[in-house]
């Protein structure tokens, strides 16, 4: 069955996928591991997009898959989780960078460990990060970048929430395309996270 849901998602099996998610829940089967078959089908996807199997097209195909399973499994999701929120979270796609899958799937991942998430969308200039943290004080901030002009929007950004005197409020980790430690060591992030679940991670450790 794992193998089945992780293959059917990364074949972009739309109608299978959302079957067996389906079938899987009327079987009374853990939504959470669903999920983390499904969410390994989309790392399988992104292999594919990195190996030049798969294209941008398929990319977005597969996201819209993987937001149908998510919508599907966020109530049983939503039970498994401990209710009142835990801490609160700013993620956005960084200046420039309009791609949105990786955010959708940090934000969704957040959201279900009961992570308060305030998303600003994408191609976010550094200002709006700072005006948000100063409304919301939430006290992480994701910064979320697919293309290598990120990285400098990157460093923009964490530079503007420092000259804005919030540096110390706030723990910032960074993701996506490709992204890595030395990047995070040139923005001025506090950690690197290379997928969705690591961010998680992270986010749980600093609340």
């Amino acid at each position: 069955m794992a193998g089945e849901l992780t293959k059917a998602v990364a074949d972009l099996e739309e109608e299978k996928a959302v079957k067996l998610v389906k079938d899987g829940l009327a079987k009374g089967q853990d939504a959470n591991k669903l999920l983390a078959d499904s969410r390994e089908g989309m790392e399988l996807v992104g292999k594919r997009f990195g190996e030049g199997e798969y294209f941008l097209p398929e990319l977005v195909y597969s996201a819209e898959i993987f937001k149908q399973l998510a919508e599907l499994l966020k109530p049983k999701l939503k039970a498994e989780v401990k209710t009142g929120k835990v801490g609160k979270a700013i993620v956005g796609t960084v200046a420039g960078d309009i791609h949105d899958i990786g955010k959708d799937i940090v934000v969704f991942m957040l959201d279900m460990n009961g992570f308060e998430v305030i998303d600003l969308g994408v191609d976010v200039p550094p200002q709006k990060f700072v005006d948000a943290i100063k409304t919301s004080n939430a006290s992480i901030v994701a910064l979320s970048g697919f293309l290598t002009l990120a990285f400098d929007s990157m460093k923009e950004t964490v530079d503007a929430i420092k000259a804005a005197g919030l540096r110390n409020k706030v723990k910032i980790m960074i993701g996506g395309g490709q992204i890595d430690e030395e990047i995070r060591k040139f923005s001025g992030a506090d950690a690197y996270g290379k997928d969705a679940m690591a961010g998680v991670t992270i986010a749980k450790t600093w609340v």
